[in-house]
């Protein structure tokens, strides 16, 4: 028996995610007194996750599997579970990973729980705490089936570097062609900026910026920080800004470790989206905003005053780095 995390990359490289994923497997598979082995699809350097504690690295390398398929990819997981007879899987609760998990458990027969914040509180059954009620709460769910998928949520459990030395093994699934009938012809992707899903820091912007024109500042803010720029629903259905900023409930999830809100109110839903942000600041001209209640810290001022002065402060705290 063995864990087995799969660690997803983009265009060959890893995200933060996979590393936070091998650096959680490690610590279950020491909970279950046995050793974990990682696999990748078409990773450019998968001895990065040695790290982490990936003691074993199964690399998949095939033309086929260069755009994410979600039936694939679970099919390609489901044969790599069985090669190393592994009870226990691990993904992430990006996008791809809720798209290819349920698939994953049809294909094992096995229990799945997504939005895992913590470490298993239990082997026996596996014990597993998640959000839940759109991160407004926690569950402690049991996993009673032979084969357990664990959905780790993003920034729950951090990275945490343990070096080992690992053994990588080539690995070639078969391949059903049945898995291609859909297929992706063309993505388009922005260049130049940090997205949402992978930041560590979000600057998001609503209506209180009164125009489209305004939100330079904001991206400056997020210049500034590194940060990636979000918009509330209203903002995107005005057209200020496109629908792929949109973040919330209804929009893009935000899980980063910052998250900055600048004239926004704090809609149920927005804040349904945004409560994973380990720490959320709100810049708001109403003392009475919902917002202010779930901020951890609260500036009550005019955004075009306090985030210019913001911008200023933070340029000159670079500056003497």
């Amino acid at each position: 028996m063995s864990v087995l995390v799969f660690a997803d990359n983009s265009e060959g490289k890893f995200k933060k995610t996979a590393f936070e994923l091998t650096s959680y497997g490690k610590k279950v598979a020491e909970l279950a007194q046995t050793n974990l082995v990682v696999l990748t699809i078409n990773a450019n350097n998968a001895s990065e996750l040695s790290n982490y504690g990936a003691e074993k690295i199964l690399k998949v390398t095939d033309e086929k599997l260069a755009t994410f398929n979600a039936k694939a990819y679970a099919d390609v997981i489901q044969q790599a579970a069985k090669k190393e007879s592994s009870d226990i899987i691990i993904v992430d609760s990006t996008l791809n990973g809720l798209y290819l998990a349920p698939l994953l458990a049809v294909n094992l027969e096995a229990g799945y729980a997504s939005n895992v914040v913590a470490l298993p509180s239990s082997t026996e059954p596996l014990t597993v705490k998640r959000n839940a009620f759109s991160s407004k709460a926690f569950t402690n769910t049991a996993i009673n089936t032979p084969k357990k998928i664990i959905g780790l949520a993003k920034n729950s459990f951090g990275l945490i570097e343990n070096s080992v030395s690992s053994d990588e093994e080539n690995f070639s699934p078969s391949l059903n062609e049945n898995d291609f009938n859909i297929a992706t012809i063309s993505v388009d992707k922005t260049s130049g900026k940090v997205t949402i899903a992978d930041a560590d820091i979000v600057v998001s912007g609503g209506r209180g910026l009164k125009e489209p024109e305004n939100w330079g500042m904001i991206e400056e803010l997020a210049e500034v920080l590194g940060a990636a720029t979000a918009c509330s629903k209203p903002v995107s259905d005005l057209g200020w800004r496109p629908h792929s900023e949109h973040v919330g409930q209804t929009g893009k999830p935000v899980s980063s470790n910052l998250y900055i809100a600048i004239g926004i109110s704090g809609a149920i839903q927005h804040l349904a989206g945004v409560n994973s942000s380990k720490v959320k600041v709100v810049i708001n001209n109403d003392a009475e905003a919902p917002f202010f209640k779930a901020a951890d810290y609260g500036i009550v001022g005019d955004a075009f005053e306090v985030v210019p002065k913001l911008i200023e402060k933070l340029k000159e705290f670079k500056s003497n780095q």
